[in-house]
């Protein structure tokens, strides 16, 4: 398999042949950066996780370069940088346990132009080696532009492979904004109780981010917590953690829907629900 980045990674972490690795795929994350996939995807990776039928595999679109830094990390040149998160992206995948870990090393500049080609091509690539049951990718109502972009580029290579493969459920999943505000019937609601000690150390092992200024091992386990707590109102918690995903599934299947319309007639369920609650508490 050739991508076209030179510094493009493929890392089996047990030793399997990358063709081997990828055909095993169950379960496959596409995310924008170094740790995006051990926010949002947990829900695949506890699933495959010692289960020798099932097998996750991750995908990070870009290079990592452009991450803040601060503390040891603040002296980094974005060469350096680079390295580590590379290095880090390793370990989570061993750790893990994934069956297979690429890194395409795009920069963000490349990911968000709707005109290169090479990012898509490159996801047709490992779509077509997987075949994956289950995918993982960014929310469409993200607030990241680069979360978005790499969404929109997945759904792009998934849309062209649909003839030769289609996933079951495609999943648009949380990081930089939740997803609390889809209205229940609307939630994809992904158990993410399991194995909270590998969940914690998956986050945690990106010390870059961790102690370079950004809590996400507290954030993420916050968020899952709050999710299963308040998730219903009339009832005790059955979870200790859940993940919220929006489901891009029809996306995939009709190629001729519109991803903008798609997306923004969940903002406007939203929006009917709350003006019906209003109503319905006697608001003027």
């Amino acid at each position: 398999m050739r991508f076209h980045n030179p510094s493009a990674d493929l890392f089996v972490p047990d030793g399997l042949t990358p063709d081997a690795a990828l055909a095993r795929t169950t379960h496959l994350c596409i995310a924008a950066h170094q740790d995006d996939i051990e926010i949002m995807a947990y829900h695949g990776i506890a699933q495959c996780f010692a289960q020798p039928d099932h097998w996750f595999t991750g995908v990070v679109a870009t290079n990592g370069a452009g991450s803040p830094r601060t503390g040891v990390y603040g002296t980094y040149t974005d060469d350096e940088m680079q390295k580590v998160r590379q290095a880090e992206q390793r370990k989570a995948a061993y750790v893990g346990e994934y069956g297979c870990q690429v890194q395409l090393g795009f920069s963000s500049t490349e990911v968000k132009s709707p005109n290169e080609p090479a990012v898509v091509k490159d996801l047709k690539q490992i779509l077509e080696a997987a075949e994956p049951e289950i995918v993982y990718l960014h929310n469409l109502a993200d607030k990241h532009d680069t979360h978005v972009a790499v969404a929109l580029r997945s759904i792009a290579a998934l849309r062209a492979v649909r003839g030769k493969t289609r996933p079951k459920r495609v999943y648009g999943c949380e990081v930089w904004r939740d997803l609390d505000w889809l209205p229940d019937a609307e939630k994809q609601v992904l158990p993410v109780s399991a194995r909270s000690n590998i969940a914690a150390a998956l986050v945690g092992i990106f010390d870059s981010q961790v102690s370079g200024g950004k809590r996400y091992d507290l954030a993420t386990a916050g968020r899952r917590m709050a999710n299963a707590t308040y998730y219903a109102s009339h009832g005790t918690d059955e979870e200790s953690g859940l993940s919220y995903a929006m489901d891009l599934t029809p996306l995939v299947d009709d190629p001729d829907l519109v991803v903008a319309d798609y997306v923004l007639r969940f903002v406007d369920r939203f929006r009917k629900e709350v003006e019906e609650r209003l109503r319905l508490a006697g608001a003027p």
